[in-house]
């Protein structure tokens, strides 16, 4: 197992993508910290499977978007698991909206949650690594609209441009500390926030045809990635986005 003795936590990981990346790394070896904003009967599915695998996991309910809890979420989880080595930051939100009808309550979530709270969980995990004298990873669920535009979620686009460069930034930053900074960008992955478009056969038929794959993805797809970069392979890899999209950003062409 890549990961044996390693501690991770993973904002947004009660449900779709999260939980697929808690589970993979708790197939690999480590412990968990599973987070979403409830402790509802998601959360407590997620900690279910990765305890099957025989490891230790806590959750923890934080809003990520908020910069005190974002601080308070890594304190609690050094004090319940004793030590972090991986930070994933999964949890996203997006909103549809064209550009000129966008208002300000829904730009203040989408960018709150998908970059003020990565930023502050990376600062505050780095200087837990800092602190202890130890490396370890940082690995942010950012998307291909990182570098593809998606015309009526501009807010969402934006927030994911500029994961792209916190990332990029922090490689750099925090690389003399033994810490890999380090993106991983899906595309259409088959998700609960995806389950309208699993009721549209023609939007479904229109998106697939963009893929050379010819398939949505799934959330092992993802998870999959994020245990190679969490791992000691990808020792010598930083600042850079591993696109996990069957194809897409480079064949999409309907706007």
């Amino acid at each position: 197992m890549k990961l044996q003795n390693k501690v991770a936590l993973v904002t947004g990981s009660s449900q779709g993508i999260g939980r697929g990346i808690a589970v993979r790394l708790a197939e690999e070896g480590a412990d968990l910290v599973i987070n979403g904003r409830h402790d509802d009967d998601e959360s407590r599915e997620t900690l279910e499977q990765v305890r099957a695998l025989g490891r230790h996991a806590c959750f923890i309910a934080t809003d990520v978007g908020v910069v005190a809890e974002c601080q308070r979420l890594v304190a609690q989880a050094i004090e319940q698991m004793g030590r972090l080595d991986i930070l994933v930051n999964n949890a996203g939100v997006q909103r549809h909206s064209p550009f000129l009808d966008a208002g300000e309550g829904d730009y203040d979530l989408v960018l709150n949650v998908n970059l003020r709270g990565p930023f502050f969980l990376a600062q505050a995990f780095a200087r837990h690594l800092r602190d202890t004298g130890r490396g370890g990873r940082i690995i942010n669920n950012s998307s291909v609209h990182e570098e593809l535009p998606f015309p009526n979620f501009t807010g969402y686009c934006l927030s994911k441009g500029g994961l792209k460069m916190l990332m990029r930034n922090l490689a750099i930053e925090l690389a003399p500390l033994g810490i890999t900074v380090n993106n991983v960008a899906p595309g259409a992955i088959e998700t609960p926030i995806n389950r309208a478009l699993m009721n549209q056969p023609e939007k479904l038929a229109g998106l697939l045809n963009n893929i050379p794959a010819g398939r949505l993805g799934q959330p092992r797809d993802v998870a999959g990635a994020v245990a190679f970069l969490a791992s000691d392979e990808a020792d010598y890899i930083t600042g850079t986005t591993l696109v996990v999209d069957g194809g897409l950003l480079w064949s999409y062409t309907e706007q």
